[in-house]
């Protein structure tokens, strides 16, 4: 975290996620060993994964941020790969950059078998539903350019709470009335180097499940955004 806080272009927003133990004391602990650097945004009670991401987005914007993009909070992705998405996104004509886990020779995936023929299925289904052919939607490391369908897609809340980084991906390529949506030129997924899988993640079978659940109602609500587009 401190490698991040001190790299003068980036500015991080630590969301606490209605949390009723110590975690808001550690979040201000973090902000005030990097003043001006962290800030930090209460919800008034647990709304998961989804609403705390899109929270912090929206904040940063507002504060005029032209890039914004948010990692999950173990730092499963170090921040070396964070930068280099960064790098990514700046050298191309891109509006969009997603971290994808490909395990290779030279590469360091640390992931659970299990957790990945899990999310080689899920991988599938959500590659299906977005008609884009993305090999890991859900890595938590996703970066991106202020632009009319960013604000779009954020505009309403997630209607998933397992699955929201397929339901985001889904609204920047489809946009809305009166809003383009990003090209699939100018979304990229990159392979990083290092993914170290943190213990205490919470996706088990049940959590597969209600995925797989929340899939479906991805994808219907993604049919009515393109009819609505087409009849535009």
């Amino acid at each position: 975290m401190g490698e991040l806080a001190n790299d003068p272009r980036v500015s991080l927003v630590l969301v606490d996620d209605g949390s009723r133990d110590g975690t808001r004391a550690v979040l201000e602990e973090v902000s005030a060993a990097a003043p001006g650097k962290v800030t930090v945004l209460s919800l008034p009670t647990n709304r998961g994964k989804a609403e705390a991401v899109r929270t912090g987005l929206l904040h940063a914007l507002a504060q005029g941020a032209r890039t914004v993009g948010y990692a999950d909070a173990d730092l499963s992705t170090p921040p070396a790969e964070l930068f280099r998405l960064q790098d990514e996104l700046e050298a191309g004509a891109l509006d969009v950059v997603l971290a994808s886990r490909v395990l290779m020779v030279g590469r360091r995936i640390d992931r659970k078998a299990s957790r990945h023929y899990l999310g080689r299925v899920f991988a599938t289904f959500a590659a299906n539903i977005l008609r884009t052919p993305f090999y890991d939607t859900q890595c938590g490391a996703k970066l991106m350019r202020d632009t009319s369908a960013l604000r779009t897609a954020l505009a309403s809340p997630f209607i998933s709470r397992w699955a929201f980084d397929v339901e985001l991906l889904g609204r920047l390529l489809v946009g809305d009335l009166g809003v383009p949506g990003v090209p699939v030129e100018r979304i990229r997924e990159v392979p990083i180097e290092e993914w170290v899988d943190k213990p205490g993640s919470k996706l088990d079978l049940r959590g597969m499940s209600a995925s797989l659940v929340d899939l479906g109602l991805i994808e219907l609500d993604l049919r009515a955004r393109r009819a609505r587009r087409a009849r535009s």
